[in-house]
């Protein structure tokens, strides 16, 4: 797996809180900026502007992720990616991150 988001892209993720359970992660990205491959644990994102994002997969696939300010993307499954903010404004998000 890729390395954490923090250590891998500290000027796009911030550690907001983190305690046995869940870490929290602010996603702040300008227009049209790229980060580097990453992995997140199972978890959500809470979306505080409007995304238009491509992600990078490990396997050579692409995924757009397009969401609206407010809404909560939940994924899962551990994953990889490098995402892409394709818009031409800047984009923030909270992440929330489940620890086993």
């Amino acid at each position: 797996m890729a390395r954490d988001a923090v250590q891998a892209d500290p000027k796009h993720y911030t550690l907001e809180f983190e305690n046995d359970r869940v870490r929290v992660l602010r996603i702040r990205f300008g227009p049209r900026e790229k980060s580097v491959l990453h992995a997140h644990p199972a978890g959500l994102a809470i979306l505080l502007s409007d995304c238009d994002f491509r992600f990078y997969l490990p396997q050579g696939h692409t995924q757009d992720i397009l969401g609206k300010v407010g809404q909560v993307l939940e994924f899962t499954e551990p994953f990889e990616h490098l995402p892409e903010n394709r818009s031409g404004k800047a984009f923030e998000a909270i992440i929330v991150e489940l620890k086993d």
